[in-house]
């Protein structure tokens, strides 16, 4: 396992659990105590935990894992996830796509669908993620759409009232969006709330709303609400989801997809 895969692994133990000692750690990952503690050292120095005796803790202030830290757990459900969502977005479309794995994984979907391989364009997409424009921006038959806005450094994405003025200037055929919880009582949520702002304007100016979620995030509650489930026209997941959870979204009005 490579030093940026096993950060990786530990960071998000770490969010999942808390606390970590050197022994439990080492035994997860199957790699030796003394390179834990050397990883545990370094991250501290980055801030990305709390370093204690014989173990670490999450950092005060990092409630959310940065995307760039984020593994490939899920990996497999967020790709076929991805290709189901990049398939019913039809070619000439406006689609928005916030920031996230899942959503990236939709960009890549639809940069590699055939029938979108030309056109003028051949799809517009509107992202307030730098790292999707950064993808995309190499297909010259997509127009790309970047808002303005404050890169917020846990998931690329820009926020803030400058990001406000561009969405407000125009319409989109369909929002895809990566949430960090869905649930049919409390809806679609983010973690930070000028993020769940951005996406909620962004649903706001398309004619239809797509949550792309593996099962992990469904039943889920975060700090910011972005929309109601019922703003919400389909769910996409994949079909390690409660059957009874998926229901209680189609009861609610929704079009549920699970791959």
């Amino acid at each position: 396992m490579s030093r940026d895969a096993r950060w990786k692994a530990l960071l998000e133990l770490l969010v999942e659990r808390g606390r970590l000692d050197v022994e439990e750690a080492a035994g997860e990952l199957e790699v030796s105590a003394a390179t834990i503690r050397r990883d545990f050292d370094q991250l501290a120095e980055q801030q990305m935990l709390v370093r204690t005796r014989g173990g670490a803790v999450v950092h005060g202030v990092s409630y959310e894992l940065p995307l760039r830290y984020k593994t490939a757990r899920h990996a497999s459900e967020k790709q076929r996830i991805a290709k189901a969502v990049a398939d019913i977005i039809a070619p000439g479309e406006a689609v928005g796509l916030t920031g996230g794995t899942t959503t990236t994984e939709v960009a890549r979907a639809l940069a590699v669908r055939s029938d979108l391989a030309t056109g003028s364009p051949a799809l517009t997409v509107v992202t307030n993620a730098l790292n999707i424009a950064n993808e995309l921006a190499v297909r010259p038959q997509f127009k790309i759409v970047v808002t303005g806005g404050v890169a917020r450094p846990q998931s690329y994405e820009l926020i803030g009232p400058l990001a406000d003025g561009v969405l407000s200037q125009i319409t989109i055929d369909v929002a895809v969006l990566g949430v960090v919880g869905f649930d049919v009582t409390h809806g679609a949520a983010a973690h930070d709330e000028a993020e769940a702002a951005i996406n909620r304007l962004l649903c706001e100016r398309a004619e239809r709303v797509v949550v792309a979620a593996d099962s992990s995030k469904l039943g889920q509650r975060a700090f910011a609400r972005i929309c109601a489930a019922e703003a919400v026209n389909t769910l996409v997941t994949d079909t390690a989801a409660d059957p009874e959870t998926l229901r209680r979204f189609e009861e609610a009005g929704l079009r549920v997809v699970a791959v």
